[in-house]
Protein backbone atom coordinates (compact mmCIF):
# COMPACT_ATOMS: atom_id res chain seq x y z
CA UNK A 1 0.00 0.00 0.00
CA UNK A 2 0.97 3.45 -1.20
CA UNK A 3 1.77 6.11 1.69
CA UNK A 4 0.08 9.42 1.37
CA UNK A 5 1.74 12.48 1.78
CA UNK A 6 0.67 16.00 2.74
CA UNK A 7 2.50 19.08 1.31
CA UNK A 8 2.16 22.91 0.71
CA UNK A 9 2.14 24.02 -2.27
CA UNK A 10 5.48 25.75 -3.23
CA UNK A 11 4.01 28.89 -4.82
CA UNK A 12 0.81 29.78 -2.86
CA UNK A 13 0.41 27.33 0.24
CA UNK A 14 -2.40 25.30 -0.31
CA UNK A 15 -2.38 21.97 1.20
CA UNK A 16 -1.62 18.76 -1.56
CA UNK A 17 -1.84 15.53 -1.52
CA UNK A 18 -0.11 12.68 -3.31
CA UNK A 19 2.02 9.68 -2.98
CA UNK A 20 5.22 9.07 -2.10
CA UNK A 21 6.04 7.95 -5.59
CA UNK A 22 5.22 11.30 -7.35
CA UNK A 23 7.95 13.04 -8.51
CA UNK A 24 5.35 15.76 -10.01
CA UNK A 25 3.08 18.04 -7.57
CA UNK A 26 0.01 19.55 -9.26
CA UNK A 27 -1.97 22.20 -6.81
CA UNK A 28 -5.18 21.60 -7.65
CA UNK A 29 -5.61 25.74 -5.81
CA UNK A 30 -3.52 27.75 -7.81
CA UNK A 31 -3.09 25.10 -10.97
CA UNK A 32 0.85 25.10 -10.73
CA UNK A 33 2.91 21.98 -11.20
CA UNK A 34 6.32 21.50 -9.50
CA UNK A 35 8.86 18.77 -10.10
CA UNK A 36 10.32 17.07 -6.50
CA UNK A 37 13.94 17.25 -6.46
CA UNK A 38 15.84 15.72 -3.32
CA UNK A 39 19.30 14.03 -3.00
CA UNK A 40 18.38 11.12 -1.14
CA UNK A 41 15.44 9.72 0.44
CA UNK A 42 12.73 11.04 1.29
CA UNK A 43 11.65 11.61 5.16
CA UNK A 44 8.60 12.26 6.49
CA UNK A 45 6.97 12.34 9.84
CA UNK A 46 4.32 10.80 11.33
CA UNK A 47 0.73 12.88 12.47
CA UNK A 48 0.88 13.46 16.52
CA UNK A 49 -2.27 12.18 18.70
CA UNK A 50 -4.79 14.57 18.28
CA UNK A 51 -3.73 16.78 15.32
CA UNK A 52 -1.11 18.19 17.63
CA UNK A 53 2.13 19.72 16.34
CA UNK A 54 5.10 18.18 16.04
CA UNK A 55 7.41 20.95 15.94
CA UNK A 56 10.72 21.41 18.45
CA UNK A 57 10.35 17.18 19.25
CA UNK A 58 12.77 14.06 19.10
CA UNK A 59 12.44 12.06 16.17
CA UNK A 60 13.09 8.64 15.72
CA UNK A 61 14.73 7.76 12.39
CA UNK A 62 12.69 4.27 10.72
CA UNK A 63 14.15 3.08 7.54
CA UNK A 64 11.06 1.68 4.86
CA UNK A 65 12.09 -0.50 1.91
CA UNK A 66 9.20 -1.08 -0.65
CA UNK A 67 9.85 -2.91 -3.85
CA UNK A 68 10.44 -6.08 -5.98
CA UNK A 69 13.50 -8.49 -5.10
CA UNK A 70 14.44 -11.16 -7.71
CA UNK A 71 16.68 -13.67 -7.19
CA UNK A 72 18.47 -16.11 -10.00
CA UNK A 73 19.06 -19.44 -8.31
CA UNK A 74 19.44 -23.10 -10.02
CA UNK A 75 17.36 -23.25 -12.62
CA UNK A 76 14.48 -20.28 -11.45
CA UNK A 77 13.96 -16.68 -11.14
CA UNK A 78 12.75 -16.01 -7.62
CA UNK A 79 10.54 -12.98 -6.83
CA UNK A 80 8.60 -11.40 -4.00
CA UNK A 81 7.51 -7.55 -3.20
CA UNK A 82 8.57 -6.39 -0.35
CA UNK A 83 7.58 -3.28 2.01
CA UNK A 84 9.29 -3.33 5.35
CA UNK A 85 10.64 -0.52 8.01
CA UNK A 86 12.53 -1.01 10.93
CA UNK A 87 14.19 1.58 13.47
CA UNK A 88 17.36 2.82 12.16
CA UNK A 89 18.32 4.48 16.14
CA UNK A 90 19.59 2.07 18.54
CA UNK A 91 17.46 4.17 21.30
CA UNK A 92 16.35 1.66 24.30
CA UNK A 93 12.50 1.25 23.84
CA UNK A 94 11.48 2.57 20.26
CA UNK A 95 9.46 -0.30 18.68
CA UNK A 96 11.12 -1.97 16.01
CA UNK A 97 9.02 -1.38 13.43
CA UNK A 98 6.12 0.95 12.47
CA UNK A 99 3.92 -1.69 11.12
CA UNK A 100 1.11 -0.30 9.20
CA UNK A 101 1.11 3.50 10.33
CA UNK A 102 2.99 4.85 8.10
CA UNK A 103 0.06 3.74 5.49
CA UNK A 104 -2.84 4.45 7.55
CA UNK A 105 -1.92 7.55 8.64
CA UNK A 106 -0.87 11.08 6.42
CA UNK A 107 2.78 12.07 6.85
CA UNK A 108 4.16 15.61 6.72
CA UNK A 109 7.45 16.46 4.72
CA UNK A 110 10.28 16.78 7.28
CA UNK A 111 11.76 21.31 7.61
CA UNK A 112 14.04 22.78 8.97
CA UNK A 113 11.67 25.50 10.31
CA UNK A 114 10.45 23.02 12.66
CA UNK A 115 13.36 23.00 14.66
CA UNK A 116 13.50 19.17 15.51
CA UNK A 117 15.99 17.13 16.79
CA UNK A 118 16.70 13.67 15.04
CA UNK A 119 18.46 10.59 16.94
CA UNK A 120 21.21 9.73 15.03
CA UNK A 121 21.29 7.07 12.40
CA UNK A 122 23.16 3.65 13.08
CA UNK A 123 21.44 1.41 10.58
CA UNK A 124 22.42 1.69 6.67
CA UNK A 125 20.33 1.35 3.70
CA UNK A 126 22.18 -1.84 2.91
CA UNK A 127 20.89 -3.44 6.36
CA UNK A 128 17.77 -2.48 5.35
CA UNK A 129 17.42 -3.98 1.56
CA UNK A 130 19.24 -7.16 2.92
CA UNK A 131 16.35 -7.50 5.60
CA UNK A 132 14.19 -7.09 3.14
CA UNK A 133 15.61 -9.85 1.16
CA UNK A 134 15.15 -12.41 4.44
CA UNK A 135 11.73 -11.59 5.01
CA UNK A 136 11.00 -12.70 1.34
CA UNK A 137 13.37 -15.80 1.72
CA UNK A 138 15.38 -14.09 -1.26
CA UNK A 139 18.71 -14.33 0.93
CA UNK A 140 21.25 -17.54 0.40
CA UNK A 141 21.63 -19.03 3.72
CA UNK A 142 25.03 -20.22 4.76
CA UNK A 143 26.90 -20.66 1.34
CA UNK A 144 23.92 -21.49 -0.84
CA UNK A 145 25.26 -19.96 -4.01
CA UNK A 146 23.01 -17.72 -6.52
CA UNK A 147 23.94 -16.12 -9.64
CA UNK A 148 22.12 -12.68 -9.44
CA UNK A 149 20.39 -10.57 -7.75
CA UNK A 150 18.19 -7.40 -8.48
CA UNK A 151 15.63 -5.29 -6.66
CA UNK A 152 13.61 -3.21 -9.04
CA UNK A 153 11.23 -0.67 -8.43
CA UNK A 154 12.97 0.12 -5.06
CA UNK A 155 11.53 2.69 -2.76
CA UNK A 156 13.93 3.75 -0.10
CA UNK A 157 12.20 6.62 2.22
CA UNK A 158 12.78 7.77 6.03
CA UNK A 159 10.27 7.70 8.30
CA UNK A 160 10.68 9.42 11.41
CA UNK A 161 8.43 8.81 15.13
CA UNK A 162 7.86 11.81 16.98
CA UNK A 163 8.90 11.30 20.98
CA UNK A 164 7.40 13.16 23.16
CA UNK A 165 9.35 13.88 27.46
CA UNK A 166 6.62 13.88 30.37
CA UNK A 167 5.54 12.48 33.82
CA UNK A 168 9.42 11.44 33.93
CA UNK A 169 8.86 9.15 30.71
CA UNK A 170 9.58 9.28 27.08
CA UNK A 171 6.80 8.38 25.18
CA UNK A 172 5.38 7.33 21.31
CA UNK A 173 4.04 10.92 20.42
CA UNK A 174 1.44 8.78 17.82
CA UNK A 175 -0.33 6.35 20.10
CA UNK A 176 0.79 7.61 23.48
CA UNK A 177 2.52 4.68 24.55
CA UNK A 178 4.85 4.80 27.24
CA UNK A 179 8.66 4.05 25.83
CA UNK A 180 10.72 5.11 28.01
CA UNK A 181 11.84 5.77 31.93
CA UNK A 182 13.29 9.05 32.70
CA UNK A 183 16.09 8.80 35.95
CA UNK A 184 15.16 10.90 39.08
CA UNK A 185 16.71 13.99 37.57
CA UNK A 186 13.99 13.76 34.34
CA UNK A 187 17.32 13.52 31.78
CA UNK A 188 16.24 10.45 29.44
CA UNK A 189 19.98 10.48 27.82
CA UNK A 190 18.91 10.83 24.17
CA UNK A 191 20.44 13.52 22.17
CA UNK A 192 19.77 14.24 18.53
CA UNK A 193 21.43 16.19 15.32
CA UNK A 194 19.27 19.49 13.60
CA UNK A 195 18.34 19.49 10.43
CA UNK A 196 20.61 18.91 7.87
CA UNK A 197 20.09 20.95 4.45
CA UNK A 198 21.05 18.25 2.11
CA UNK A 199 17.67 16.41 3.43
CA UNK A 200 15.75 19.63 2.27
CA UNK A 201 13.87 19.07 -1.19
CA UNK A 202 13.38 21.59 -4.12
CA UNK A 203 10.80 22.44 -6.60
CA UNK A 204 11.15 23.05 -10.05
CA UNK A 205 8.95 24.29 -12.48
CA UNK A 206 7.62 21.75 -14.81
CA UNK A 207 8.35 23.32 -17.82
CA UNK A 208 9.92 21.98 -21.03
CA UNK A 209 13.60 22.90 -20.98
CA UNK A 210 14.18 23.34 -24.94
CA UNK A 211 10.76 25.22 -25.75
CA UNK A 212 9.83 26.95 -22.54
CA UNK A 213 6.31 25.11 -22.54
CA UNK A 214 4.56 23.22 -20.00
CA UNK A 215 5.62 19.72 -19.43
CA UNK A 216 2.94 16.57 -19.74
CA UNK A 217 3.08 13.85 -16.94
CA UNK A 218 1.30 11.82 -14.32
CA UNK A 219 2.48 12.60 -10.46
CA UNK A 220 4.25 9.32 -10.81
CA UNK A 221 6.15 9.26 -14.28
CA UNK A 222 9.76 9.43 -14.79
CA UNK A 223 9.84 10.49 -18.03
CA UNK A 224 7.68 13.85 -18.73
CA UNK A 225 6.85 14.74 -22.17
CA UNK A 226 6.67 18.21 -24.22
CA UNK A 227 3.51 18.21 -26.60
CA UNK A 228 4.69 21.25 -28.67
CA UNK A 229 8.46 20.25 -29.76
CA UNK A 230 7.96 16.29 -28.82
CA UNK A 231 10.88 15.84 -26.44
CA UNK A 232 10.91 14.07 -23.42
CA UNK A 233 12.75 14.41 -20.57
CA UNK A 234 13.82 12.11 -17.71
CA UNK A 235 13.19 13.65 -13.76
CA UNK A 236 16.13 13.02 -11.82
CA UNK A 237 17.87 14.29 -8.60
CA UNK A 238 19.91 17.09 -10.69
CA UNK A 239 16.81 17.88 -12.62
CA UNK A 240 15.52 16.81 -16.06
CA UNK A 241 17.53 15.16 -18.68
CA UNK A 242 16.87 14.64 -22.46
CA UNK A 243 15.76 11.04 -23.15
CA UNK A 244 16.05 9.75 -26.85
CA UNK A 245 12.53 7.74 -27.64
CA UNK A 246 10.76 6.48 -30.77
CA UNK A 247 7.69 5.17 -31.41
CA UNK A 248 6.46 1.92 -33.32
CA UNK A 249 3.90 2.99 -35.90
CA UNK A 250 0.37 2.63 -34.83
CA UNK A 251 -2.62 0.37 -36.62
CA UNK A 252 -6.10 1.33 -36.85
CA UNK A 253 -6.27 -1.14 -33.20
CA UNK A 254 -4.07 1.07 -31.40
CA UNK A 255 -5.89 2.02 -28.26
CA UNK A 256 -2.84 2.66 -26.43
CA UNK A 257 1.33 3.05 -26.35
CA UNK A 258 2.81 1.62 -23.54
CA UNK A 259 6.52 2.35 -22.90
CA UNK A 260 9.83 0.02 -23.20
CA UNK A 261 13.48 0.66 -22.15
CA UNK A 262 15.21 -0.78 -25.38
CA UNK A 263 18.95 -1.30 -24.27
CA UNK A 264 21.86 -2.37 -27.01
CA UNK A 265 24.55 -3.46 -26.14
CA UNK A 266 27.21 -6.48 -26.51
CA UNK A 267 28.01 -8.83 -24.08
CA UNK A 268 31.15 -10.07 -24.17
CA UNK A 269 31.33 -12.85 -21.43
CA UNK A 270 28.27 -14.84 -23.90
CA UNK A 271 29.64 -13.63 -26.97
CA UNK A 272 26.47 -12.00 -28.01
CA UNK A 273 26.78 -9.17 -30.52
CA UNK A 274 23.94 -9.30 -32.76
CA UNK A 275 20.57 -10.90 -32.56
CA UNK A 276 21.22 -13.83 -34.16
CA UNK A 277 24.10 -14.50 -31.20
CA UNK A 278 21.54 -14.04 -28.90
CA UNK A 279 19.11 -16.84 -30.36
CA UNK A 280 22.10 -19.14 -30.60
CA UNK A 281 23.66 -19.03 -27.33
CA UNK A 282 20.62 -18.48 -25.69
CA UNK A 283 19.20 -22.06 -27.57
CA UNK A 284 15.63 -20.66 -28.90
CA UNK A 285 13.52 -22.83 -30.60
CA UNK A 286 13.86 -20.99 -33.84
CA UNK A 287 16.72 -20.80 -36.19
CA UNK A 288 18.09 -17.35 -36.95
CA UNK A 289 17.35 -15.51 -39.83
CA UNK A 290 20.25 -13.91 -42.26
CA UNK A 291 19.51 -10.53 -41.90
CA UNK A 292 19.54 -10.90 -37.77
CA UNK A 293 23.58 -11.09 -37.69
CA UNK A 294 23.25 -7.41 -39.07
CA UNK A 295 21.30 -6.49 -36.44
CA UNK A 296 21.90 -5.05 -32.92
CA UNK A 297 21.16 -7.36 -29.90
CA UNK A 298 18.60 -5.44 -27.69
CA UNK A 299 17.02 -5.93 -24.38
CA UNK A 300 13.56 -4.92 -23.89
CA UNK A 301 12.82 -3.94 -19.97
CA UNK A 302 8.77 -2.89 -19.63
CA UNK A 303 9.19 1.14 -18.21
CA UNK A 304 5.82 0.42 -16.12
CA UNK A 305 5.75 -1.30 -12.92
CA UNK A 306 4.11 -4.36 -13.12
CA UNK A 307 3.76 -7.76 -10.92
CA UNK A 308 7.15 -9.29 -11.20
CA UNK A 309 5.67 -12.09 -13.26
CA UNK A 310 4.09 -10.10 -15.56
CA UNK A 311 7.55 -7.63 -15.85
CA UNK A 312 9.41 -10.86 -16.69
CA UNK A 313 6.84 -12.16 -19.38
CA UNK A 314 6.42 -8.76 -21.24
CA UNK A 315 9.64 -7.90 -21.26
CA UNK A 316 10.90 -11.71 -22.42
CA UNK A 317 8.11 -11.60 -25.13
CA UNK A 318 9.29 -7.99 -26.61
CA UNK A 319 12.78 -9.10 -26.74
CA UNK A 320 11.72 -12.32 -28.64
CA UNK A 321 9.66 -10.31 -30.98
CA UNK A 322 12.01 -7.34 -31.32
CA UNK A 323 13.06 -7.93 -34.75
CA UNK A 324 9.34 -7.61 -35.94
CA UNK A 325 9.54 -3.95 -34.59
CA UNK A 326 11.21 -0.92 -36.58
CA UNK A 327 10.27 2.36 -34.29
CA UNK A 328 10.57 5.54 -35.54
CA UNK A 329 10.68 9.16 -33.65
CA UNK A 330 7.51 9.74 -33.06
CA UNK A 331 4.78 12.39 -31.91
CA UNK A 332 3.32 13.25 -28.03
CA UNK A 333 0.29 11.81 -27.93
CA UNK A 334 -2.96 11.74 -25.38
CA UNK A 335 -2.52 7.68 -25.53
CA UNK A 336 1.01 7.67 -24.17
CA UNK A 337 0.67 5.72 -20.69
CA UNK A 338 3.36 6.98 -18.42
CA UNK A 339 6.71 5.67 -17.92
CA UNK A 340 6.84 4.55 -13.73
CA UNK A 341 10.02 2.79 -13.95
CA UNK A 342 13.17 4.78 -14.99
CA UNK A 343 16.33 3.75 -16.95
CA UNK A 344 18.43 3.47 -13.85
CA UNK A 345 16.31 0.02 -12.64
CA UNK A 346 16.18 -0.74 -16.38
CA UNK A 347 19.80 -1.36 -16.37
CA UNK A 348 19.63 -3.12 -13.26
CA UNK A 349 17.12 -5.47 -14.98
CA UNK A 350 19.24 -6.48 -17.88
CA UNK A 351 20.21 -9.50 -16.30
CA UNK A 352 17.19 -10.66 -15.49
CA UNK A 353 15.48 -10.05 -18.83
CA UNK A 354 18.59 -12.08 -20.38
CA UNK A 355 17.93 -14.94 -17.86
CA UNK A 356 13.94 -14.80 -18.45
CA UNK A 357 14.38 -14.53 -22.22
CA UNK A 358 17.00 -17.56 -22.01
CA UNK A 359 15.84 -21.14 -23.40
CA UNK A 360 18.04 -23.18 -21.87
CA UNK A 361 19.43 -21.57 -18.44
CA UNK A 362 22.13 -24.45 -18.25
CA UNK A 363 23.92 -22.01 -20.89
CA UNK A 364 22.62 -18.70 -19.10
CA UNK A 365 22.16 -18.77 -15.53
CA UNK A 366 25.81 -19.69 -14.82
CA UNK A 367 27.29 -16.76 -16.81
CA UNK A 368 25.38 -14.24 -15.06
CA UNK A 369 27.86 -13.20 -12.46
CA UNK A 370 30.48 -12.51 -15.41
CA UNK A 371 28.06 -10.45 -17.77
CA UNK A 372 28.93 -7.19 -18.01
CA UNK A 373 27.58 -5.09 -21.22
CA UNK A 374 29.27 -3.03 -23.15
CA UNK A 375 28.37 -0.16 -25.99
CA UNK A 376 25.22 0.51 -24.05
CA UNK A 377 22.84 2.53 -25.76
CA UNK A 378 19.42 3.48 -24.03
CA UNK A 379 16.06 4.43 -25.52
CA UNK A 380 12.72 4.26 -24.80
CA UNK A 381 10.11 3.20 -27.32
CA UNK A 382 6.43 3.18 -26.79
CA UNK A 383 4.85 -0.03 -28.29
CA UNK A 384 0.95 0.22 -29.90
CA UNK A 385 -1.46 -1.61 -28.37
CA UNK A 386 -4.66 -2.69 -28.77
CA UNK A 387 -7.66 -2.97 -26.34
CA UNK A 388 -8.83 -6.93 -26.38
CA UNK A 389 -11.11 -6.86 -23.44
CA UNK A 390 -9.81 -7.38 -20.21
CA UNK A 391 -6.64 -6.95 -21.74
CA UNK A 392 -3.93 -4.47 -23.56
CA UNK A 393 -1.91 -6.86 -26.43
CA UNK A 394 0.87 -5.59 -28.49
CA UNK A 395 -0.02 -7.06 -32.58
CA UNK A 396 3.93 -7.29 -33.55
CA UNK A 397 5.01 -9.38 -30.25
CA UNK A 398 2.34 -10.98 -28.64
CA UNK A 399 2.91 -9.30 -25.54
CA UNK A 400 -0.24 -9.22 -23.47
CA UNK A 401 -0.96 -7.34 -20.27
CA UNK A 402 -4.19 -7.55 -18.12
CA UNK A 403 -5.81 -4.12 -17.50
CA UNK A 404 -5.97 -4.65 -14.35
CA UNK A 405 -2.72 -5.64 -13.82
CA UNK A 406 -1.35 -2.19 -15.41
CA UNK A 407 -3.27 -0.29 -12.72
CA UNK A 408 -2.10 -2.47 -9.96
CA UNK A 409 1.37 -1.87 -11.18
CA UNK A 410 1.48 1.78 -10.22
CA UNK A 411 0.69 1.38 -6.61
CA UNK A 412 3.95 -1.49 -6.05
Amino acid sequence: MAIRVEQDCPHCGAAIEFVETDHVLACGYCGARSLLQSAGPCRYVLPMAGGASSAGLLLAPYLRFKGTIYLVRGETIEHRVIDTTQAASPALGLPPSLGLRPQAMRLRRIVSEDGNLFLPQTLKASAIVEKAAMVGGLAPLGCEPFQHRAYIGEHLSYIYLPLVAKNRGVYDGVTGERLLELDGTGEHGLSGRRFDESWRVRFLSALCPQCGAGLEGAGDCEVMTCALCDSAWAVGPDGLAAVDWQMQPATESTALFLPFWQMTAQIPALRISSFADFVVRSNQPFLPRPEWRDRAMSLWIPAVRLRPKIFLQAGRQATLGQWRLAPVPGRVRPNLFPATLPASEARQAVKLMLAASSASPRRIFPMLPQVRLTGVSTRLVYLPFADRGHDWVQPETGVAIGKNILRFGRTL
